[in-house]
């Protein structure tokens, strides 16, 4: 599907003409994207400007992750420098040097995992303000947090907090540049856990993920590995919904990373979801969910494969009306498809032991059911409902080191937004920080993250691939 005013951010001179003539044509920035396959070092000739605390594990695990994934590392020395690793290689600012006249950076990161009171907050402020204009367009920027429910005090929790509030914000400022912000909750402990998070919002896999707050803790238990090349090779995964839409291209990246991938879509899509799976090597399952022996169906089907170590919930369907003209075959059809049905697979997978230990669980939400949507009142109570459930679910299975998370996607440039009336979809495009809509890709590459062993850290999570909607919080 066309977006004429991306397509025109794509020639200098149209973006200069609009310029020059001053009209109000919100041309925004074409984001930088990858699809190549994971590596060993993701950020390789990337400048990152790092400041704030940086002591403790904290600094030391920052310093080896970026480093190991091949940054080129400027510490700011307004707070303490780095210990340990970061002596020998960091190059290092004085506390009244500045970068070179002309000089950018790729990304900031800014440890804030030290602010105990609202005055540090300042600290904020001196870092980001004279360095936000160094940043290139498609930059990132990264800030690490402690929870504020393990501050010492409410003075501590205050400014703990504030993070998530200058996160959001800070996004929809740098947005149209095409560059986005997160904030990294880190739970004492988890520290070694944060690598694998700081390559995949460093990256460019991360592209039109933007305004989250990510938490990093250790409630599952650890992973037997984290390999960033090929992370998922000899794992098998389960995607419904995988004909079309961001069905097939999570299909795409976890196949990339080496799983063996078991597309599962209608009998009607068949022609579909072979041609998905013939692509990447994968098996296909012909399956209606909403049928009552579904579960069991798969169930047989993975304990042929020997189990499963991914399953993504992503099919879904839609049946738009208002509540009041809403017949009840169309209320059954979405509550049955998009929450029974993956409540009900989940569960007979778990009671026959068919999701190894270590094992992933990826279902798709939607920014519908965190903020609620015109006529789609069994759209949202749906999608709501998957939050609920993956926020209950995870806990239960923490200790057999399995992760359950959400995933929202906002505006994504698919065949359901295509149909939607001109006037509408530009406004939903328009009304993200990154001005844009965003693509199948962009949540497959966010699943696909939190499928591999480094996401290990992330467990009970909802996050965004919205582009920072002005939706939803």
């Amino acid at each position: 599907m066309r977006d004429l005013l991306l397509e025109l951010s794509r020639r200098p001179a149209a973006r200069a003409l609009v310029r020059r003539l001053g009209l109000p044509l919100p041309l925004p920035q074409v984001l930088e994207r990858t699809r190549e396959p994971y590596g060993e070092r993701p950020l390789e000739g990337r400048r990152i400007l790092v400041g704030g605390a940086l002591r403790g594990e904290v600094g030391a695990v920052l310093a080896r992750s970026l480093f190991a994934a091949g940054a080129d590392v400027v510490a700011n020395r307004r707070a303490q420098v780095f210990e340990g690793p970061a002596e020998a290689w960091a190059r290092r600012l004085d506390p009244l040097e500045a970068l070179a006249e002309g000089e950018h950076v790729d990304g900031l990161v800014f440890d804030g995992t030290g602010l105990e009171d609202p005055a540090a907050l300042r600290w904020l402020y001196d870092f980001f303000h004279p360095n936000l204009g160094r940043l290139r367009p498609c930059g990132r920027v990264v800030l690490l947090g402690r929870p504020a429910t393990s501050a010492a005090s409410p003075a501590a929790g205050a400014a703990k907090r504030a993070l998530e509030g200058f996160v959001r914000s800070l996004a929809k400022e740098i947005g149209r540049r095409g560059s986005t912000a997160q904030l990294l909750v880190v739970e004492e402990g988890a520290e070694p856990r944060l690598p694998a998070a700081l390559r995949f919002f460093l990256g460019a896999r991360s592209a039109f993920v933007t305004a989250q707050s990510v938490p990093i803790t250790t409630k599952a238990r650890a992973a037997a590995d984290d390999r960033a090349a090929r992370p998922l090779e000899g794992r098998v995964a389960l995607v419904t919904g995988a004909a079309r839409g961001i069905g097939a291209a999570t299909v795409e990246q976890l196949a990339t990373e080496g799983a063996k991938v078991v597309c599962l879509d209608r009998p009607e899509d068949e022609a579909l979801c072979a041609e998905v799976a013939r692509a990447h090597d994968g098996v296909v399952m012909l399956q209606d969910l909403a049928e009552s022996d579904a579960p069991d169906r798969v169930a047989d089907a993975l304990a042929v494969l020997g189990g499963a170590d991914v399953i993504v919930h992503n099919a879904g369907v839609t049946r738009d009306k208002t509540l009041a003209r809403m017949s009840p075959a169309q209320w059954e059809l979405v509550l049955a498809v998009n929450l029974a049905a993956v409540v009900r697979l989940t569960e007979r997978v778990l009671e026959r032991e068919l999701l190894r230990d270590g094992g992933r669980v990826v279902c798709l939400s939607s920014v519908a059911g965190i903020a609620g949507n015109f006529g789609q009142t069994n759209y949202a109570a749906s999608k709501a409902g998957v939050i609920g459930y993956v926020q209950a679910l995870a806990p239960l299975l923490a200790d057999r080191g399995i992760t359950v998370n959400a995933v929202a996607p906002g505006f994504i440039e698919t065949r359901l937004t295509g149909a939607m009336p001109v006037a509408i979809r530009e406004v939903a495009r328009r009304l993200s920080a990154l001005g844009q809509g965003g693509r199948p890709e962009d949540v497959a590459q966010l699943v696909t993250f939190l499928a591999t062993p480094g996401a290990q850290g992330v467990t009970g999570a909802l996050l965004r691939v919205c582009g920072g909607a002005f939706v939803g919080a």
